[in-house]
């Protein structure tokens, strides 16, 4: 059993789904491991991780819109340090998640035929983002 782990740099537009799948594909072939399991951690607590289809983007457009009308902007929150999306960003967070794992077989992830991996920022602005990649296998 070997451990490979590296970081991924994600420089985000501000609001909206990255995909990050091809990213994540090449760290994995780039460990020479075959078959295993892949770990993906984001290091950040306005931005999260989910896994989509990647077909069409009208799904990303409407995941986008729920997340907005379920935890919507405003003064009902006491946490604004950082401007009014910034509660905001911790629940939508919170929903998608910080961590995802990923079966590996023949050296590439067993992800679905319309299936990718997406880094979701939650704040309006550019953020600089790290999702930490850890692979176990052989």
């Amino acid at each position: 059993m070997t451990v490979a782990q590296g970081i991924l740099r994600i420089e985000t537009a501000g609001q909206g789904l990255t995909d990050i799948t091809a990213r994540v594909a090449v760290s994995l072939a780039e460990t020479r491991l075959v078959k295993g399991s892949l770990s993906l951690f984001c290091r950040h607590t306005s931005a999260g991780l989910l896994i989509s289809e990647n077909a069409s983007p009208a799904v990303q457009r409407d995941l986008l819109r729920w997340l907005d009308r379920s935890v919507p902007e405003g003064s009902h929150y006491e946490h604004d340090d950082e401007g009014p999306d910034d509660m905001p960003a911790h629940v939508k967070a919170m929903l998608t998640g910080s961590a995802l794992t990923i079966p590996f077989a023949g050296g590439r992830m067993l992800l679905g035929t319309w299936q990718a991996i997406y880094l979701a920022e939650h704040r309006a602005r550019p953020q600089r983002r790290e999702v930490v990649l850890t692979a176990i296998g052989a």
